[in-house]
């Protein structure tokens, strides 16, 4: 798993410290974990690009005030206007205790469904795990290339050693949908075939 890396600047906590860092196009951040205080600072808002904008987990090593601590990335909120963000939280590790992330799920393969002209429908772009630091996943995977039109795929398929799958096991995370036109011509046959039966009972008899 890749180790992004934040050169972070200490700041006050409050909405005053928060708005100032933001005017110095820095993100006001809080990291906290089970036998850390809780501290605030910021980090520059360009240097979280390729931890927020990326389709791999990452883990996250944060040089605060002279000290290194190991985090993933919690929370983040975004500005509802401008898609900005605007506040990230980071949980400090420890390799003793399980930690509960989400990570990305990757659908790999060429499904045989989507191949004999069915649609595939994702359901789930990420999934919530939980799991000791050292069995943290860059992402999960799942092969759909066996998959056919109108089957699904569910959460209780995923098998990972030391992970815990937190999502509920009858969720949907991918299925093959049948295509609509293909829906519309079935309609239109049975309609079809309704009307030749009602003509065939009112035909009279012959003689």
């Amino acid at each position: 798993m890749d180790v992004i890396t934040l050169d972070a600047k200490s700041r006050e906590a409050g909405k005053t410290a928060a708005k100032a860092a933001r005017r110095e196009e820095s993100v006001p951040c809080v990291l906290y974990g089970h036998g850390t205080e809780p501290r605030s600072f910021q980090v520059a808002e360009l240097s979280l690009r390729d931890l927020v904008y990326t389709n791999e987990f990452h883990r996250v090593e944060i040089k605060l005030d002279g000290e290194v601590f190991n985090c993933v990335l919690k929370s983040i909120d975004f500005h509802p206007v401008t898609d900005r963000i605007i506040h990230v939280d980071f949980q400090v590790l420890n390799e003793k205790e399980r930690v509960t992330v989400k990570v990305p799920v990757h659908y790999e393969g060429n499904a045989v469904g989507v191949r004999n002209g069915g649609s595939l429908k994702t359901f789930a772009n990420k999934i919530t795990i939980k799991c000791l630091p050292a069995d943290l996943p860059d992402h999960l995977s799942v092969d759909i290339s066996k998959l056919k039109i109108g089957q699904s795929i569910l959460v209780r398929t995923l098998k990972i050693a030391g992970v815990e799958i937190k999502a509920p096991q009858d969720q949907t995370l991918v299925s093959v949908i049948r295509p609509r036109v293909a829906i519309a011509i079935d309609e239109d046959e049975e309609g079809e075939e309704g009307a030749e039966a009602t003509e065939a009972v009112e035909e009279p008899a012959e003689a």
